[in-house]
């Protein structure tokens, strides 16, 4: 791919467009809580710290496998145009577009938050999801170091996480990691879309290469870290040829597994996906856009429990057995092994260990 022949697009950003919210009117005032700003004179990013009460959020969607997630950071860097968190950014008074990318919700006090919480005396261990919304080791995350203090909290109190990322900053943290890992506290995601690395670069500007997300896998393989794929989202005629040729890479690198979504777009990231898929890809915007729409009853995106992250209909019919196919091929008797949820209650309750 291509940057299209125009010098207004903004290279380096997902999105193009700030599309205007129902919230507009009271969008947040960032003057004096800007924390730092990046070197991009275009399109500088503002990290701007929040002060939470809760950094634990109740997942009360079937679709997702998790009882709890927690995201130090709101807005993402990463600028993947097509994330669903994007509309999200509106409550905060921002856009879903450029300014998700732009302006970053710091959480600097969510390492004391998750403490309170796993001292609490009604806390039962249960595995909390990093990342349900934004990029816990999005490029900020080098400097503040605020999910590495979270996972620090977590191995304390051996308590299990899972956590889901682009970008291969987790490695960073593989000390850590490993030692959970040991004691069955750790289920790591890594997403990788495509092995195009040309398609990444437009489609997630600034999380980490495919080059790099691949070694990834592969390290944390090597290190006995428990170690699954998403392909996610799979979009229609832009990367499900590739379901075979990734499910094979990743599986030859000791992945335990792979998972997938069926991109969906709803509200305001139809209208910055669209924007962006007609400057990147115009000779086939509209078979794209219709073949999404194909597997969500004619719409292009879909809040229907159930069906809204893997899609219906033919189309998402195939993309279902290619997978299926996939994994019996290359993934057959692999899994993620379970959590150990025992340790935790030891470590608060010194005196089980007597029994």
């Amino acid at each position: 791919m291509e940057h299209p022949k125009n010098d207004d697009y903004i290279k380096g950003r997902g999105a193009q467009i700030n599309p205007t919210h129902r919230f507009a009117e009271h969008a947040y005032d960032s003057e004096e809580s800007q924390l730092v700003e990046s070197e991009d004179e275009k399109t500088p990013t503002n990290y701007i710290e929040v002060h939470p009460k809760s950094i634990l959020n109740k997942v009360i969607s079937p679709d997702i496998p998790a009882e709890y997630s927690m995201n130090p950071y709101q807005g993402c860097e990463h600028g993947c145009v097509y994330c669903y968190a994007r509309n999200t950014h509106p409550y905060w008074g921002y856009s879903a577009g450029l300014e998700f990318e732009q302006n970053i919700l710091v959480k600097k006090n969510a390492p004391q938050l998750l403490e309170a919480k796993l001292k609490s005396k009604n806390w039962v261990a249960k595995p909390i999801m990093f990342s349900g919304n934004t990029d816990c080791y999005q490029p900020i995350e080098k400097k503040l170091q605020i999910t590495r203090q979270m996972l620090e909290v977590l191995w304390k109190y051996r308590h299990p996480v899972s956590m889901i990322t682009r970008n291969k900053l987790i490695l960073r943290d593989l000390d850590i990691l490993t030692k959970m890992a040991k004691n069955n506290l750790v289920h790591v995601a890594v997403t990788i879309t495509t092995l195009n690395e040309k398609l990444r670069q437009k489609l997630e500007p600034r999380a980490s290469s495919i080059a790099n997300r691949l070694e990834t896998v592969e390290e944390l393989a090597k290190n006995g870290i428990p170690v699954f794929v998403m392909m996610a989202p799979i979009i229609p005629s832009l990367n499900d040829h590739e379901i075979l040729g990734l499910t094979k890479k990743v599986a030859s690198l000791g992945a335990n597994g792979i998972g997938h979504t069926i991109v969906r777009l709803n509200d305001d990231v139809a209208l910055i996906f669209e924007d962006w898929l007609r400057k990147n890809i115009p000779d086939r915007a509209d078979k794209i856009l219709n073949q999404i729409a194909d597997c969500h009853g004619g719409e292009l995106g879909s809040t229907k429990i159930g069906a809204r992250m893997s899609g219906q209909g033919n189309y998402a019919d195939m993309i279902h057995q290619q997978f299926r196919v996939a994994r019996n091929q290359f993934l057959k008797d692999v899994e993620m092994p379970p959590y150990n949820l025992e340790l935790y209650e030891q470590m608060k309750n010194p005196q089980l260990k007597l029994f």
